[in-house]
């Protein structure tokens, strides 16, 4: 807990210095995607722990639908340690801005998230989800403070609800390339499971307009055994 809290202050103090969000952070971020136009992440991601590597690699697709409005579709295929795979859990989102930084001083957002059961026999859940979160951020210059929380309604067999909140700064560092780091916890989804508490760093690099590389990566600083020694994530991002 001490470590946790020295990370926390560490963070917090970033702030005090006069940008990024969203992805690769596990902290969301409210800015919708542009009307009439997309964002597309070729994406890999994976937890280390006891039993080997699990995770996934996708498509994220992001549509402006309107202003203030993005519809969001992932279609992920599993792995596991075991050597299975096959697709997993499919997310249907759409996030919708209703505060705006040039007028309240803030951005808010409410982004919805449905994950349909995966057919893959012990990949992804066996039944639906929902996670209902909000989301906030707020820039300084080249820095961004963004994060917010939510909570899974998850019950089924062995599943439980449970709750997600992080809190991620970004900094542009150069007009190409942004450095960020964040603190994210989940409780406990399973009825033997254990709450999860974990650091991540990340980066984005624009190759030009159109094509963005992203990177990330956190180690577990609570129920480490249990919940995963570490998590990263790696995307190829479109924008057009």
């Amino acid at each position: 807990m001490k470590r946790f809290s020295g990370w926390l202050v560490l963070l917090l103090a970033l702030l005090s210095s006069p940008a990024l969000s969203g992805p690769p952070y596990l902290s969301d971020d409210p800015e919708p995607t542009d009307n009439g136009h997309y964002e597309i992440y070729a994406f890999g991601l994976g937890t280390s722990g006891t039993g080997g590597m699990e995770g996934e690699a996708g498509v994220d697709f992001n549509y402006g639908a309107a202003p203030d409005l993005q519809l969001t579709a992932v279609i992920p295929m599993a792995y596991d340690g075991a050597g299975r795979r096959g697709l997993g859990n499919v997310e249907l989102a759409a996030k919708y801005r209703f505060l705006h930084q040039d007028e309240e001083g803030i951005d808010l957002s409410v982004f919805p998230r449905l994950f349909l059961a995966s057919p893959s026999p012990g990949l992804g859940d066996r039944h639906m989800s929902l996670l209902l979160p909000l989301w906030a951020e707020k820039d300084f210059g080249p820095w961004s403070l963004f994060g917010g929380g939510g909570c899974v309604f998850n019950r089924s067999g062995e599943g439980r609800n449970f709750c997600l909140t992080g809190m991620a700064v970004t900094r542009s560092v150069t007009a190409d390339l942004h450095l960020g780091m964040e603190i994210f916890h989940q409780s406990a989804d399973a009825m033997n499971g254990k709450d999860a508490t974990m650091l991540g760093f990340g980066a984005s690099y624009d190759l030009n307009d159109h094509y963005h590389l992203l990177a990330y990566w956190g180690p577990g600083l609570q129920n480490v055994r249990e919940t995963g020694r570490s998590d990263w994530y790696g995307a190829l991002q479109f924008t057009f």
